[in-house]
C-alpha cells in the first residue's frame, strides 16, 4: 500500500484523510499544517478510529515525512467566505501555494500532486508552473460538481445517482458547463428517459439544476460556514484511482488547449495522475460555453501567469 501526504489539516484536508482511512485507500497518511497542534489533534482523532476501520496509520509530520509518498494532497489555503467567489481567493492563496510546492518537490519529486485549494483551476496552473514535472500535477476540479449534477438529475428521475452518467466541465465555479448533450440514464439521453416516464422536464428545470450545481457550495457555506464532506469523499475517489491505478474517469482539472489554463474535462486517472483526456462530443452551446469558461480562467489568472511562468510571486 502507499503513503499519502495531506498538506492543510483544516476541514477539507482532515475530512479527506478521514475518508481515506475509512476506505483503506492507503496504508499511511501524514498530515502537515503550519498549525502543528491542529495537525496533531486531527491525526490523533483519525488514528484512534483506525483499529475499528482499516488500520491505516495516521500521524502529523512535516515535509521530510513526505518521502516516498505516492500522492500529496494540497488542501491548504484561506477559507472561502460567505458570498465570495472562488476566483476572489486567488491573491490570498497563490502565495501560500508558492511556498508549498518546492518543499514537496525536494522530498517527493515523483508523487502525484492533487490540488484541492480554491480557486482550484488557477491553483493547479500555478502548481504546474512551480513543479519540474507538470504532468504530475492535477486538481480536483469539477469532480464534486459532476457528482452534484448526477445527484440532482437522479433525484428528479427517481434513479440512484450512481447510475446517472453526466459531466460538468470547465471551471470549478460560476462558468462551469453542464454537459446535457452527453448526460445518460440507462443509455438513454436524460430528456428521453424523462419523457418516456412522463416526468416533467424542460429548459426551466434544466436551468434550475444548473443553478443549484453552481451555487451548492455557497448555499452550504451560508448554512454551516464550510464544505468538506463531499469534497473529502471526492478526494478519496481520486486517491483510490491514483494509488491503485484504476484507470477511472473523473472530471479533474488539468491542462487544455487554451494558453496556460487548467480546467476540468473527463480524464483517465491512474498511477501517474492524468493519463489521458477523454473528450465527449459537445453541442454548439456547450462548446461555446467551454471556450468562455477557459477565457474566464485565463483573464482571472492574467496577472499571475504568463507563458507558463509565475509573474507576481
Amino acid at each position: 500500500m502507499a503513503k499519502v501526504g495531506v498538506i492543510g489539516a483544516g476541514f477539507v484536508g482532515a475530512t479527506a484523510a478521514y475518508a481515506m482511512m475509512l476506505n483503506g485507500t492507503c496504508s499511511e497518511i501524514v498530515l502537515i499544517d503550519r498549525d502543528e497542534a491542529r495537525a496533531k489533534a486531527e491525526a490523533a482523532d483519525i488514528a484512534h478510529g483506525a483499529p475499528l476501520a482499516k488500520g491505516v496509520r495516521a500521524y502529523a509530520g512535516d515535509y521530510p515525512d513526505l518521502k516516498d509518498a505516492a500522492l500529496v494532497v494540497i488542501a491548504a489555503g484561506s477559507n472561502q467566505k460567505p458570498g465570495e467567489s472562488r476566483l476572489n481567493l486567488l491573491a490570498r492563496n497563490a502565495a501560500i501555494l508558492a511556498s508549498i510546492v518546492p518543499e514537496i518537490v525536494k522530498v517527493a519529486p515523483d508523487a502525484v500532486v492533487l490540488l484541492v485549494s480554491n480557486p482550484v483551476d488557477i491553483m493547479t496552473s500555478i502548481a504546474r508552473a512551480l513543479h519540474p514535472t507538470p504532468s504530475l500535477v492535477m486538481g480536483s476540479g469539477t469532480i464534486l460538481d459532476s457528482a452534484r449534477f448526477r445527484q440532482l438529475i437522479g433525484e428528479r428521475a427517481g434513479v440512484n445517482a450512481r447510475y446517472v452518467h453526466s459531466y460538468v466541465m470547465g471551471e470549478h465555479g460560476d462558468s462551469s458547463v453542464m454537459c446535457w448533450s452527453s448526460a445518460l440514464i440507462a443509455g438513454m439521453p436524460v430528456a428521453t428517459f424523462m419523457r418516456e416516464r412522463k416526468i416533467p422536464w424542460d429548459d426551466k428545470i434544466m436551468d434550475a439544476i444548473a443553478y443549484d450545481v453552481r451555487n451548492a457550495a455557497l448555499s452550504i457555506i451560508a448554512g454551516k460556514h464550510a464544505t468538506y464532506y463531499g469534497i473529502g469523499i471526492a478526494v478519496n475517489s481520486l486517491a483510490d484511482a491514483i494509488i491503485n491505478d484504476r484507470h477511472a474517469v473523473y472530471t479533474a482539472s488539468g491542462s487544455c488547449a487554451f494558453d496556460d489554463v487548467c480546467l476540468s474535462l473527463p480524464r483517465l486517472i491512474g498511477r501517474k495522475g492524468i493519463l489521458e483526456t477523454l473528450m465527449p462530443p459537445l453541442n454548439k452551446d456547450e462548446s461555446v460555453a467551454l471556450s468562455h469558461s477557459a477565457q474566464v480562467l485565463y483573464d482571472a489568472q492574467e496577472g499571475v501567469l504568463k507563458d507558463g511562468k509565475l509573474v507576481c510571486l
